[in-house]
């Protein structure tokens, strides 16, 4: 009885296995779609997108044949398929096992034309089942942009190079004057390299101009350059990374920084958003010269979420207004090696939250190496929040060996998030610290103040220095006045 039972249960399995191995031919038979349709980001010409894949799924108890997948542009279009490891248009006679699926991977790669403003890029992926027709719909948008490649190289000792191009390298980006030259709009600018403003070239950047950086590229303004952002509320000039998809939009580390070496005495940026990179700016002495007359001027600009420094003054001049720089892996701003700079109304915020925490604090202020102590000129702090995570964000590091290099800093009517002793009056005047104000989305880097905030009302204006100029207007970083009387700390005034 026992040895007949188990006969009839081989039997069954073998009977049921041949079915399952049967193909189902049934014009009720369909395949299913992990997703009815694959969307790119904006994807720039001739770059290519990152592959981006979906699931055919046989629901069925039997398997089932798909008798004809293909591009239904064929040849022409410009999206790349890959089934079962092999590129093509078309593919036939591909099987699927019963309860199994597969999975199809995409890209796009678009094909550059004589439009400024982006455009759609779609066609549609035909899947033939027993009879039936079924689709997937593939769509992108295209951009078209100016592409400044590195075409020249030096080598370091190292064997390594560094890869670059000149300011006037691809003259159709630019219109040009002599040495001056002015960045075209219409279309974005696609970074490989180093973009190079050498020595005596100026570079003039119009509202609404936008940077898309490669890997390790990044914007040079060598000695005796020039660079002035000049964007607008609303119309502010980008820099950030060539990937458009969602997986990378709050990547960090994605290209190296804008690094302005000594550089004029009117270096400006004003209305800038500057992300995703590995420091935001780096502006620094480069050689022996302490008095050399290099300055930025640093007005209403955004830094956020780099994978080293927002902001990194070495021995420099910097006047900052109205920014704010959040987010960073190391410090939001380090000023390092001495220098002159004053912020007013600026907040540096740092609530970084990746898979590799930070350590550092938000701001960090320096005036010697191992080997020496240069003169920290002044380092001048009105109206600014310095806030984080951190019980402390505000490192003090400051050598007084030498008399003649004394430092000169003070923070005026702000709002610290520390635990030094702030009971130097000389240094700290009028300032206030405790628990963290409320933020819209620190996440998102909205750190506009949430509404009754009062640990951030009603702030004296900032001691006047002889070098702090009071902004045209006094209005804050989304212009709206600030308040005569009693201000509020930061960049926003409520």
């Amino acid at each position: 009885m026992k040895k007949t039972a188990f006969i009839l249960f081989v039997l069954g399995l073998f009977i049921w296995s041949c079915k399952k191995d049967k193909l189902i031919t049934d014009t009720s038979a369909k395949v299913k779609f992990s997703q009815d349709s694959i969307l790119f980001d904006t994807v720039f010409t001739t770059l290519g997108s990152i592959t981006k894949n979906f699931r055919v799924v046989n629901p069925n108890s039997q398997k089932i044949k798909i008798s004809n997948i293909r591009l239904q542009n064929g040849s022409a279009s410009q999206y790349i398929i890959n089934v079962d490891g092999a590129k093509g248009t078309e593919f036939n006679d591909i099987e699927i096992a019963a309860k199994d699926s597969m999975y199809i991977f995409v890209q796009v790669n678009v094909n550059p034309n004589n439009q400024t403003a982006p455009f759609i890029v779609q066609d549609n992926l035909i899947f033939t089942v027993n009879g039936n027709q079924q689709q997937v719909v593939l769509q992108s948008y295209g951009q078209n942009a100016y592409y400044h490649k590195a075409t020249r190289a030096f080598k370091f000792k190292d064997g390594t190079y560094f890869t670059y191009s000149i300011l006037g390298d691809l003259p159709n980006a630019v219109t040009a004057n002599g040495n001056n030259y002015t960045l075209k709009t219409d279309k974005p600018h696609v970074i490989f390299g180093y973009f190079v403003i050498d020595s005596l070239q100026k570079l003039t950047v119009p509202a609404g101009a936008r940077f898309f950086m490669n890997y390790k590229a990044g914007v040079w303004v060598f000695k005796d350059g020039e660079i002035q952002v000049n964007g607008t509320k609303g119309n502010e000039v980008i820099f950030t990374s060539v990937r458009r998809d969602a997986d990378y939009i709050k990547e960090a580390g994605q290209w190296d920084r804008i690094w302005i070496n000594e550089g004029s005495n009117n270096n400006v940026i004003n209305y800038a958003i500057i992300k995703n990179g590995f420091v935001g700016i780096q502006a620094e002495l480069f050689g022996n010269v302490l008095n050399y007359p290099g300055r930025l001027k640093l007005t209403n600009t955004k830094i956020h979420n780099m994978s080293l420094w927002g902001l990194f003054g070495f021995a420099y001049n910097i006047y900052g207004y109205n920014n704010v720089i959040s987010n960073c892996k190391d410090n939001a701003v380090n000023l390092s090696f001495g220098g002159k700079y004053t912020f007013l109304h600026c907040t540096f915020a740092n609530y970084w939250d990746n898979d590799k925490p930070r350590e550092k604090p938000a701001v960090r202020i320096n005036n010697y190496s191992p080997l020496q102590v240069l003169p920290l000129d002044s380092c001048y702090f009105g109206n600014c929040i310095i806030d984080g995570k951190f019980d402390n964000e505000l490192d003090i590091d400051l050598s007084t060996t030498t008399a003649s290099l004394t430092p000169n800093l003070i923070f005026s009517s702000c709002w610290l998030k520390t635990n030094l002793d702030l009971s130097n009056s000389q240094r700290y005047i009028s300032v206030r610290n405790g628990t963290s104000p409320e933020y819209e989305s620190p996440s998102d880097y909205d750190f506009k103040p949430k509404t009754n905030q009062t640990i951030l009302k009603n702030f004296t204006h900032p001691k006047a220095l002889q070098d702090v100029q009071k902004p045209p207007g006094s209005l804050d970083i989304n212009v709206q006045p600030r308040n005569q009387s009693s201000v509020t700390a930061g960049a926003y005034e409520f």
